[in-house]
């Protein structure tokens, strides 16, 4: 699909989430992984990006990869994945972050229950995050999991013990069974909107689940926080389509402010409970120079 339709429109706004099968052709994939692997042969992985526990030489994430490759800068920027963002969420359209995930076979990290926003609150909702598929995608091999409709319902409590530990848990969790899985072919989109209920499993099969996540936010869309977490995009953040907008459009509601008991690298970092300072400034929020 190379251009958005109503259908998939109409698909993102009653479940949160829309699939655009194959918006990056073979060769695009193709760069992007080798891209991957450029960017992990240094001698020390830890340098570039944040290891699984217990194995500094097994990369889980790397945190904004459009500053440390020119192939995730173009495709983040790339015409038909903007067609797309544009449709969901207005013209003016602002790169706002990047990461990427890379589900090793027999690993993965487990991500818990959580919902995008919770970590970064805005003065408004239109923000989406697209999972860009770099390996065929199946259940077996940690397909992003969702529960369909949930962005309709506001913002979970992701606190706990009283502080923000980015995710849902205990009986505000979504019911297992109601968890729909997105398997796509290698190349497919998963558009998520910022309220939906996410989550992914380790990965089980003999194949890597790597996926590049470019976010994006209409341009009136401001943060409501800029603590050491939240603050960090901004810096980064451009416009990539329409103008910039000198007002902030606000939508009515509470937001909970996401405040940590400590510095944290990742989302994975801080869903573990193991994250500390010096882990922080070493793994997810330094600023990383640009290399190629």
């Amino acid at each position: 699909m190379s251009t958005p339709t109503d259908t998939f429109v109409k698909e993102y706004r009653e479940n949160g989430f829309a699939v655009a099968e194959r918006l990056f052709d073979p060769s695009e994939v193709a760069e992007l992984n080798a891209a991957i692997t450029q960017i992990l042969d240094v001698p020390d992985i830890g340098s570039v990006a944040e290891t699984e526990p217990g194995d500094t030489g097994m990369a889980r994430r790397i945190w904004s990869p459009t500053k440390q490759h020119a192939a995730f800068e173009r495709a983040a920027a790339h015409p038909r994945l903007l067609d797309h963002i544009e449709a969901l969420i207005g013209p003016d359209v602002l790169f706002h972050y990047s990461k990427l995930h890379l589900k090793a076979p027999h690993v993965g990290s487990v991500v818990d229950w959580h919902q995008d926003f919770a970590y970064y609150p805005h003065t408004n909702t239109d923000l989406v995050t697209a999972l860009v598929y770099l390996d065929d995608t199946t259940t077996e091999n940690s397909a992003l999991q969702t529960v369909p409709g949930s962005h309709h319902h506001g913002l979970a409590d992701h606190y706990v013990d009283g502080y923000f530990r980015g995710k849902v848990t205990g009986a505000d969790a979504p019911d297992p069974a109601l968890a729909v899985p997105i398997e796509a072919p290698a190349g497919s989109v998963v558009f998520i909107h910022c309220l939906l209920l996410h989550y992914s499993s380790p990965n089980r099969s003999d194949r890597y689940r790597r996926a590049f996540l470019p976010a994006y936010r209409a341009a009136d869309a401001y943060p409501v926080h800029f603590g050491a977490h939240a603050g960090h995009n901004e810096a980064g953040v451009k416009l990539l389509r329409g103008s910039v907008s000198d007002t902030a459009r606000v939508e009515a509601g509470a937001w909970r402010l996401p405040l940590a008991e400590r510095p944290f690298g990742s989302l994975f970092q801080l869903q573990e409970g193991a994250a500390g300072a010096t882990t922080a400034a070493a793994t997810g929020y330094a600023t990383l120079a640009k290399t190629t």
